[in-house]
């Protein structure tokens, strides 16, 4: 199953991977923070992040020798070194160790967020990052979502929501998979949040639109498709992953 943008904090500094966690959160990624080494290694070995973003003095295992394992068994997958270090030998170090980028603390958070979405764009294709489905166009990375040509604003969670569906474009997705990769939660069957969200989107996405994208799926959830081909427009349909 395609999951949403994916981020992994290793930092032992609880305030630090607050900050850094909700900072990301409000730009629509999902985010998991170890504060250990052996937690973090263990966590990028099981499952599959975007960006990897690591300190160096993790207590259990040392951030080095987290991002040597990660380069011997998952060679492509961004890693951004966050530390105190700030040694051009510690550079060179964790750069010779395999590390795509490096930003010594203290930071600022709009640094950390634009080398996050530059690591992004290095590691995906061009056509990774957008999302087409019919004249619907989501991007990414600019976080940038136009139907027709028009641009249309989204809340995180409305984006995060219709980047969910663009992902599975064509398949059924249920309320509890979405909860999970959205919000992030085990699936409550009293909550309606999800038919919320997607009440929102459709006023946002197909209203006033011939062409309805969102459909409803009756006793499973929701599917977002489009036609076979593109409308006159000239935008492609489909997913771009």
């Amino acid at each position: 199953m395609v999951q949403i943008m994916r981020v992994l904090i290793a930092e032992d500094d609880d305030a630090l991977a607050k900050f850094v966690r909700q900072g990301l959160e409000s730009e629509h990624y999902s985010v998991d923070v170890f504060s250990d080494g052996e937690q973090a290694r263990n966590a990028a070995m099981e499952f599959e992040y975007d960006v990897i973003i690591l300190d160096l003095n993790l207590p259990k295992l040392d951030g080095v020798s987290v991002l040597r394992h990660l380069r011997s068994k998952k060679p492509s997958v961004p890693v951004l070194v966050l530390t105190q270090r700030t040694r051009v030998e510690d550079r060179v170090q964790c750069l010779d160790t395999g590390a795509d980028d490096y930003l010594a603390k203290p930071f600022s958070f709009s640094e950390l967020s634009a080398r996050i979405r530059a690591l992004v764009r290095r590691s995906h294709l061009p056509s990774e990052s957008v999302l087409l489905a019919a004249d619907l166009k989501l991007d990414r990375v600019q976080r940038l979502v136009e139907r027709s040509g028009l641009r249309i604003e989204l809340t995180t969670k409305e984006f995060s929501l219709l980047e969910y569906l663009m992902l599975n474009l064509g398949r059924r997705v249920t309320r509890s998979m979405i909860i999970e990769h959205v919000w992030n939660l085990t699936f409550d069957t009293t909550t309606n949040v999800v038919d919320v969200y997607i009440n929102y989107l459709r006023r946002k996405i197909d209203a006033g639109h011939t062409l309805k994208l969102i459909h409803t799926v009756r006793g499973v959830g929701y599917e977002l498709s489009g036609p076979a081909e593109a409308p006159a427009t000239g935008v492609q349909t489909g997913v771009r992953i």
